[in-house]
Protein backbone atom coordinates (compact mmCIF):
# COMPACT_ATOMS: atom_id res chain seq x y z
CA UNK A 1 0.00 0.00 0.00
CA UNK A 2 2.67 2.46 0.78
CA UNK A 3 4.76 1.76 -2.53
CA UNK A 4 1.06 2.46 -4.34
CA UNK A 5 0.97 5.57 -2.21
CA UNK A 6 4.48 6.61 -3.48
CA UNK A 7 3.84 6.27 -6.91
CA UNK A 8 0.64 8.21 -7.35
CA UNK A 9 1.79 12.14 -7.84
CA UNK A 10 4.17 10.74 -10.08
CA UNK A 11 1.24 9.29 -12.03
CA UNK A 12 -0.83 12.45 -11.50
CA UNK A 13 2.18 14.20 -12.61
CA UNK A 14 3.00 12.12 -15.77
CA UNK A 15 4.13 13.86 -18.83
CA UNK A 16 2.13 14.23 -21.61
CA UNK A 17 3.65 14.25 -25.22
CA UNK A 18 1.95 15.61 -28.45
CA UNK A 19 2.64 16.22 -32.07
CA UNK A 20 0.63 18.46 -34.46
CA UNK A 21 0.77 20.44 -37.19
CA UNK A 22 -0.64 23.90 -38.07
CA UNK A 23 -1.30 26.65 -41.22
CA UNK A 24 -2.14 30.20 -41.44
CA UNK A 25 -0.84 33.28 -42.81
CA UNK A 26 2.45 35.47 -42.38
CA UNK A 27 3.55 38.91 -42.90
CA UNK A 28 6.10 41.47 -42.21
CA UNK A 29 7.12 44.84 -41.12
CA UNK A 30 10.36 46.84 -41.65
CA UNK A 31 11.12 49.26 -43.89
CA UNK A 32 8.48 48.81 -46.85
CA UNK A 33 5.97 47.97 -44.75
CA UNK A 34 5.78 49.64 -41.31
CA UNK A 35 2.17 47.43 -39.86
CA UNK A 36 0.76 44.56 -40.53
CA UNK A 37 -0.79 45.03 -44.20
CA UNK A 38 -3.70 42.74 -45.06
CA UNK A 39 -2.82 43.23 -48.97
CA UNK A 40 0.30 42.02 -48.60
CA UNK A 41 0.34 38.26 -47.00
CA UNK A 42 1.74 35.15 -47.66
CA UNK A 43 1.11 31.50 -46.71
CA UNK A 44 3.19 29.77 -43.32
CA UNK A 45 2.62 26.06 -42.24
CA UNK A 46 4.56 24.58 -39.39
CA UNK A 47 4.89 21.20 -37.89
CA UNK A 48 5.33 20.79 -33.43
CA UNK A 49 6.09 18.70 -30.84
CA UNK A 50 4.86 20.16 -27.31
CA UNK A 51 5.45 18.20 -23.94
CA UNK A 52 3.06 19.03 -20.77
CA UNK A 53 4.72 19.53 -17.60
CA UNK A 54 1.25 20.03 -16.08
CA UNK A 55 -1.86 21.76 -16.44
CA UNK A 56 -0.32 25.04 -16.70
CA UNK A 57 3.37 25.03 -18.44
CA UNK A 58 3.84 23.39 -22.09
CA UNK A 59 7.34 23.25 -23.80
CA UNK A 60 6.35 23.32 -27.84
CA UNK A 61 9.39 22.62 -30.41
CA UNK A 62 9.04 23.28 -34.26
CA UNK A 63 9.60 24.39 -37.42
CA UNK A 64 7.90 26.92 -39.65
CA UNK A 65 8.01 27.66 -43.08
CA UNK A 66 6.80 30.71 -44.66
CA UNK A 67 6.02 33.06 -47.82
CA UNK A 68 7.41 36.87 -46.88
CA UNK A 69 6.97 39.40 -49.68
CA UNK A 70 6.46 43.54 -49.62
CA UNK A 71 6.45 45.87 -52.50
CA UNK A 72 6.54 49.79 -52.23
CA UNK A 73 4.30 49.30 -55.14
CA UNK A 74 1.29 48.29 -53.25
CA UNK A 75 1.06 50.70 -50.65
CA UNK A 76 3.76 53.06 -50.39
CA UNK A 77 4.57 54.42 -47.19
CA UNK A 78 4.72 58.02 -49.23
CA UNK A 79 5.70 59.80 -52.42
CA UNK A 80 9.38 58.78 -51.51
CA UNK A 81 8.76 55.37 -51.27
CA UNK A 82 6.77 54.99 -54.39
CA UNK A 83 9.84 56.13 -55.95
CA UNK A 84 12.10 53.85 -54.57
CA UNK A 85 10.27 50.89 -55.62
CA UNK A 86 11.90 48.20 -53.41
CA UNK A 87 9.94 44.87 -53.03
CA UNK A 88 10.85 41.33 -51.98
CA UNK A 89 9.63 38.14 -51.80
CA UNK A 90 11.14 34.76 -50.60
CA UNK A 91 10.72 32.03 -48.24
CA UNK A 92 11.84 31.76 -44.35
CA UNK A 93 12.27 28.38 -42.25
CA UNK A 94 12.00 28.60 -38.52
CA UNK A 95 13.39 26.60 -35.92
CA UNK A 96 12.36 27.48 -32.53
CA UNK A 97 11.01 26.60 -28.86
CA UNK A 98 8.42 28.24 -26.47
CA UNK A 99 7.11 27.95 -22.90
CA UNK A 100 3.38 28.11 -23.22
CA UNK A 101 1.63 29.40 -20.29
CA UNK A 102 -2.00 28.44 -20.09
CA UNK A 103 -4.54 30.14 -17.66
CA UNK A 104 -7.36 27.76 -17.38
CA UNK A 105 -6.89 24.18 -16.45
CA UNK A 106 -8.05 22.44 -19.52
CA UNK A 107 -6.27 19.60 -19.31
CA UNK A 108 -7.84 17.78 -16.45
CA UNK A 109 -10.20 14.93 -17.42
CA UNK A 110 -13.10 16.66 -15.49
CA UNK A 111 -12.80 20.76 -15.86
CA UNK A 112 -15.28 22.27 -16.88
CA UNK A 113 -13.68 24.33 -18.95
CA UNK A 114 -12.41 22.71 -22.27
CA UNK A 115 -10.36 25.19 -23.77
CA UNK A 116 -8.15 28.32 -22.21
CA UNK A 117 -6.21 30.95 -23.63
CA UNK A 118 -2.42 30.88 -23.40
CA UNK A 119 0.97 32.93 -23.87
CA UNK A 120 4.17 31.95 -24.91
CA UNK A 121 7.68 32.94 -25.31
CA UNK A 122 10.92 31.46 -26.01
CA UNK A 123 13.89 31.54 -28.60
CA UNK A 124 14.36 30.46 -32.23
CA UNK A 125 16.59 31.04 -35.63
CA UNK A 126 15.92 31.62 -39.17
CA UNK A 127 16.81 32.09 -42.31
CA UNK A 128 15.47 33.91 -45.51
CA UNK A 129 16.25 32.97 -49.28
CA UNK A 130 14.53 35.74 -51.39
CA UNK A 131 14.75 38.21 -54.28
CA UNK A 132 14.21 41.74 -54.78
CA UNK A 133 15.86 45.22 -54.48
CA UNK A 134 16.49 47.72 -52.63
CA UNK A 135 15.50 50.63 -55.38
CA UNK A 136 14.44 50.90 -58.87
CA UNK A 137 18.29 51.44 -59.90
CA UNK A 138 19.59 48.65 -57.84
CA UNK A 139 22.46 47.29 -59.68
CA UNK A 140 22.73 44.15 -57.23
CA UNK A 141 18.77 42.82 -57.76
CA UNK A 142 18.75 39.80 -57.52
CA UNK A 143 18.74 36.28 -54.92
CA UNK A 144 19.84 36.99 -51.55
CA UNK A 145 20.23 35.17 -48.20
CA UNK A 146 19.90 36.24 -44.42
CA UNK A 147 19.55 34.55 -41.20
CA UNK A 148 19.02 35.55 -37.70
CA UNK A 149 18.80 34.34 -34.01
CA UNK A 150 14.36 35.43 -32.88
CA UNK A 151 12.27 35.86 -30.31
CA UNK A 152 8.92 34.47 -30.74
CA UNK A 153 6.23 35.40 -28.19
CA UNK A 154 2.83 35.76 -28.95
CA UNK A 155 -1.11 35.01 -27.16
CA UNK A 156 -3.45 31.72 -28.77
CA UNK A 157 -6.85 29.79 -27.15
CA UNK A 158 -6.65 25.80 -27.38
CA UNK A 159 -10.19 23.64 -27.29
CA UNK A 160 -9.68 20.33 -25.96
CA UNK A 161 -11.79 18.47 -28.93
CA UNK A 162 -11.39 15.13 -27.54
CA UNK A 163 -8.77 14.21 -24.84
CA UNK A 164 -6.51 12.95 -27.33
CA UNK A 165 -7.40 15.58 -29.76
CA UNK A 166 -6.67 19.94 -29.19
CA UNK A 167 -7.18 22.63 -31.76
CA UNK A 168 -5.42 25.92 -31.61
CA UNK A 169 -5.78 29.37 -32.46
CA UNK A 170 -2.32 31.46 -32.16
CA UNK A 171 -1.34 35.06 -33.24
CA UNK A 172 2.69 35.31 -33.51
CA UNK A 173 5.36 38.25 -33.13
CA UNK A 174 8.92 37.37 -34.23
CA UNK A 175 11.32 40.06 -33.44
CA UNK A 176 14.40 39.38 -35.37
CA UNK A 177 18.10 40.90 -35.10
CA UNK A 178 18.55 41.37 -39.20
CA UNK A 179 17.29 44.18 -40.48
CA UNK A 180 17.81 42.33 -44.28
CA UNK A 181 14.81 40.42 -44.63
CA UNK A 182 13.30 43.23 -47.36
CA UNK A 183 16.78 43.53 -48.43
CA UNK A 184 17.26 47.12 -47.47
CA UNK A 185 19.55 46.65 -44.70
CA UNK A 186 21.48 48.87 -42.88
CA UNK A 187 24.96 48.42 -44.37
CA UNK A 188 23.14 50.47 -47.26
CA UNK A 189 23.51 53.99 -47.98
CA UNK A 190 21.48 56.48 -46.01
CA UNK A 191 19.95 59.15 -47.46
CA UNK A 192 17.95 61.38 -45.92
CA UNK A 193 14.50 62.27 -46.80
CA UNK A 194 14.47 66.04 -46.75
CA UNK A 195 18.28 66.54 -47.75
CA UNK A 196 20.12 70.03 -47.80
CA UNK A 197 21.95 71.08 -50.87
CA UNK A 198 22.05 69.81 -54.59
CA UNK A 199 21.71 66.16 -55.67
CA UNK A 200 24.62 64.44 -55.82
CA UNK A 201 26.24 63.23 -59.21
CA UNK A 202 25.94 59.33 -58.78
CA UNK A 203 22.23 58.77 -58.66
CA UNK A 204 22.78 54.93 -59.00
CA UNK A 205 24.62 54.56 -56.02
CA UNK A 206 22.92 57.25 -54.02
CA UNK A 207 20.07 58.32 -55.92
CA UNK A 208 18.91 61.89 -54.57
CA UNK A 209 16.43 61.99 -51.50
CA UNK A 210 15.37 58.42 -51.97
CA UNK A 211 15.43 57.08 -47.89
CA UNK A 212 16.78 53.54 -48.11
CA UNK A 213 15.48 52.44 -44.34
CA UNK A 214 16.04 53.23 -41.40
CA UNK A 215 19.30 51.54 -39.73
CA UNK A 216 18.29 52.32 -36.28
CA UNK A 217 15.29 49.43 -36.23
CA UNK A 218 15.28 45.55 -37.19
CA UNK A 219 12.43 43.28 -39.09
CA UNK A 220 9.76 42.01 -37.63
CA UNK A 221 7.64 39.20 -38.78
CA UNK A 222 4.13 37.35 -37.50
CA UNK A 223 2.31 34.40 -37.47
CA UNK A 224 -1.73 33.99 -37.56
CA UNK A 225 -2.95 30.68 -37.92
CA UNK A 226 -4.37 27.06 -36.61
CA UNK A 227 -3.29 23.91 -35.40
CA UNK A 228 -4.79 20.70 -34.55
CA UNK A 229 -2.19 18.30 -32.19
CA UNK A 230 -2.75 14.56 -31.29
CA UNK A 231 -1.93 13.65 -27.32
CA UNK A 232 0.01 10.73 -26.63
CA UNK A 233 -1.14 9.83 -23.22
CA UNK A 234 -4.38 10.57 -21.68
CA UNK A 235 -5.18 14.22 -20.99
CA UNK A 236 -6.96 12.66 -17.64
CA UNK A 237 -3.67 11.95 -15.81
CA UNK A 238 -3.27 16.10 -14.64
CA UNK A 239 -5.82 16.01 -11.51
Amino acid sequence: MGWMVALSPLQSNAQQHEIGFGIGTATYSGDIIRRIDPTQLGIQGTLFGRRNFDNAWSLRAGVHIARLNGADSIRPLDPMALARNAHFRGTLVEVSAVMEFHFLDYMAHNSVTPFSPYGFLGLGYSVFSGNGQSHQEDLAAGNYNTSSPVIPFGIGLKYKLKDRLILGLEAGVRASFTDNIDRIANEERYTPRFQEGPPPTDRVVNPYALNFGNPNDRDWYYFLGVSLSYSFHQVKCFN
